[in-house]
């Protein structure tokens, strides 16, 4: 009778929660917790996982195309939702079927036009980490994400199928003592949104371009996946060293959303680092061979491109300052 009134008790209490840790949905950031995302998700034990240390050193110096920019100084076609989905706040806009209205990216080393999805953050319970990428050993107080997918596939469900399916566009964040007046569209809905589930729809747009970094000539490339589960390896990655600013209340402001039944605030919502194995790392820049990017173009759709060892490295390095 007692073992009985005890499976009632843990089944009522499953109800409650909706089993949350046990769904593909739902997933925790401690040490031990992440070890159990193979569990249900394979992929997450993959070769080719995110995210990863960036050793400026080691990088490979390679003349890659710029990355270019198109409709992300347009506001973001509303409505726009913003959704506390227990492990970050997710922001994602409408799209017409024609994408005409869509912020995009291609050029650099990109096959193809990705069409902007959405964006969402990685941050620490403390302001000396929170991002998922580290730069020289450097871990910054913040990650952006902006994820987009390739206009090959008509949703983000099948692109995760590909390699080629998403390109992720990572910023940092550094903390500043006065505020990056660029978030307040977002921070001033998260209110709303301090419990799990929550979504509303922002009042205010905003472009991309004002929450990215100013200068995007320098950038670091390599493939790798998505950072949660199901850690699908199907993400080319776009890192920007140089951090943006955000100030210490902002960073108090990320960190009032709450997961699960108000019990804990969503803090350290970053993946540990992932080994890198065989691949390499491209550190962007310039040629004066246009013809040189039309060749490096056609290598990114081959795969071992991003592996190959006989792959003749540059002598010069870029010297990344992260203390500016």
């Amino acid at each position: 009778m007692k073992l009985l009134s005890i499976v009632l008790i843990l089944v009522f209490d499953c109800t409650l929660v909706k089993c949350r840790r046990f769904t593909r949905d739902h997933f925790g950031y401690s040490q031990d917790l992440q070890r159990n995302w193979s569990i249900t998700n394979t992929a997450c034990a993959g070769h080719h996982q995110s995210p990863i240390h960036i050793d400026t050193q080691t990088a490979i110096p390679l003349a890659i195309p710029a990355l270019e920019f198109v409709g992300y100084h347009n506001l973001v076609p509303r409505p726009i939702s913003i959704t506390n989905n227990g492990h970050s706040v997710d922001l994602k806009p409408y799209h017409v079927p024609t994408q005409i209205n869509s912020p995009q990216i291609f050029g650099g080393l990109l096959p193809n036009r990705y069409f902007f999805d959405s964006l969402h953050y990685h941050w620490g319970k403390r302001n000396n980490r929170g991002s998922e990428h580290v730069i020289n050993s450097v871990r910054f107080a913040m990650e952006m994400h902006i994820i987009h997918r390739n206009e090959k596939y008509e949703s983000v469900a099948e692109a995760l199928k590909h390699e080629d399916g998403l390109v992720v566009l990572a910023f940092f964040f550094q903390i500043r003592e006065k505020d990056n007046n660029e978030l307040n569209p977002i921070l001033k809905e998260l209110p709303i949104l301090t419990p799990e589930g929550s979504t509303v729809y922002m009042h205010e747009s905003f472009t991309l371009a004002s929450l990215i970094s100013k200068s995007t000539d320098i950038f670091y490339t390599y493939r790798g996946s998505l950072t949660t589960p199901p850690c699908s390896e199907a993400v080319t990655w776009i890192i920007f060293p140089d951090p943006l600013p955000v100030s210490y209340t902002q960073m108090t402001r990320f960190r009032t959303l709450t997961t699960g039944h108000h019990s804990e605030h969503i803090e350290d919502n970053y993946r540990h680092l992932q080994p890198l194995g065989t691949r390499k790392i491209f550190v962007r820049r310039r040629a004066t061979d246009s013809s040189y990017y039309r060749n490096i173009v056609m290598n990114h759709t081959d795969s071992e491109f991003w592996e190959n060892e006989s792959i003749e490295e540059e002598s010069e390095s870029v010297e990344i300052d992260l203390n500016n």
